[in-house]
């Protein structure tokens, strides 16, 4: 009896009672150089099929996306990687290379499972995810397009925040701690793209571990991007994923203002202002103050800073020189003098100190004055919010806060 002819499909399901051969995609929670490539290409493909043309120069979000666009059109090597995700033809024609059929027998056999050597390794899970990985990776969240009426407001709001980078009231910094980067109302960069923390459903969480319980914050948020895309991702799981290819925004001087020197974080009816803590930097050009790096005024008002620091040129606690205003807290339901006596109590060691003489030849030896790095400064106002500052203490040698 002749034998019968075996087709190419034959012989790739042969003896395949266990669908070894199946190809099926390998799911992932790490996104590489390509998934990345991926997604910004689909943010391009989502704006297409919401505004039925391609970006152009008539706002900050479309540029940036045009810019993408243009860079992918001169990639040969983007454009074959791309062309499978082109339901737009926005690539034009892309020239594929052919495939033998060694090249399909070995696609995405990265595990070697067509390796008759290592029959076993299939039985050894080293790509499943571990348990304390699974909470941080149980939900990942798909950007929705907007309706172009709905992101109006918010694509003013990501101009406004663009001009305000351009003129320096706004600063990009690294993002360095989810608890006390990741605020509601701010704004930070994630792959490039703005974005804007609208909302969050957060909540306290306590988990069991060999140590110990934890708690820890987490809920879900409302987050809007400057492509006109938004997703309700979880608290952590955007504040790590800002933590790996993101920075913050610094907030301006008006915002700074705004935030509230309570305890809770909220304003009431009943609450009564206070004053205002301040943090000021000198303009002096004394050689004797120019060269110090990290000098800062750590100060209190009753009334308005500006008007607190209109004269400061002519008085002592000034330094005789004009200031600058680096942030102000309003402070609430609280003594205002109090916390700024427990800040420089705080940081005492710390201290400027340095004789200087006015014009007419008085000696002044200036207190509220500090070297301390900025950031720090900001440390020292969160231990005070979390009524924790007491546990802690302020090394001079490391400019650093430490456990008692």
């Amino acid at each position: 009896m002749d034998k019968k002819k075996l087709t190419i499909d034959d012989i790739l399901n042969e003896n395949d009672d266990f669908g070894l051969l199946d190809s099926k995609d390998k799911a992932s929670t790490v996104k590489t150089d390509e998934d990345r490539l991926i997604d910004s290409f689909e943010e391009i493909n989502i704006f297409i099929e919401k505004n039925k043309r391609e970006p152009n120069t008539s706002s900050m979000s479309e540029y940036s996306l045009m810019a993408k666009l243009k860079n992918f059109r001169e990639n040969e090597e983007q454009k074959k990687m791309l062309k499978p995700y082109d339901r737009h033809n926005l690539l034009g024609y892309v020239e594929m290379e052919k495939q033998s059929i060694d090249d399909i027998l070995n696609e995405g056999d990265d595990l070697g499972l067509l390796d008759t050597n290592n029959d076993l390794n299939i039985f050894k899970f080293k790509h499943a995810p571990r348990p304390e990985d699974r909470a941080e990776t149980d939900f990942v969240a798909q950007r929705k397009p907007m309706k172009e009426k709905d992101f109006e407001k918010y694509e003013k709001m990501f101009l406004q925040v663009h001009e305000e980078i351009k003129k320096g009231k706004r600063k990009i910094k690294p993002f360095t701690n989810i608890e006390k980067n990741l605020h509601v109302g701010d704004y930070y960069l994630m792959n490039g793209i703005m974005l804007y923390l609208e909302s969050a459903n957060l909540k306290k969480e306590e988990w069991e571990q060999k140590s110990g319980n934890r708690v820890r914050v987490e809920g879900r948020t409302r987050t809007v991007f400057e492509n006109g895309t938004y997703s309700n991702m979880l608290y952590r799981s955007l504040g790590k994923q800002i933590q790996k290819d993101g920075k913050l925004i610094t907030n301006t001087d008006d915002k700074v203002e705004q935030d509230l020197f309570v305890n809770t974080g909220l304003l009431k009816e009943e609450d009564v202002q206070s004053g205002w803590i301040y943090v000021l930097k000198t303009k002096s050009t004394k050689k004797e103050l120019a060269g110090i790096n990290d000098l800062y005024k750590i100060g209190f008002s009753s009334d308005s800073v500006d008007e607190r620091i209109k004269n400061a040129k002519n008085e002592a606690t000034y330094l005789f020189a004009g200031v600058q205003k680096v942030a102000t807290y309003k402070v609430y339901n609280r003594n205002a003098d109090k916390l700024e006596a427990l800040l420089h109590r705080f940081f005492a060691n710390a201290c400027l100190d340095i004789d200087l003489f006015n014009e007419k030849g008085q000696r002044l030896n200036p207190r509220e004055w500090f070297v301390v790095p900025f950031e720090v400064i900001e440390q020292a106002i969160q231990l005070i919010l979390n009524e924790n500052i007491m546990n802690y203490e302020y090394n001079t040698e490391t400019q650093k806060i430490k456990l008692r």
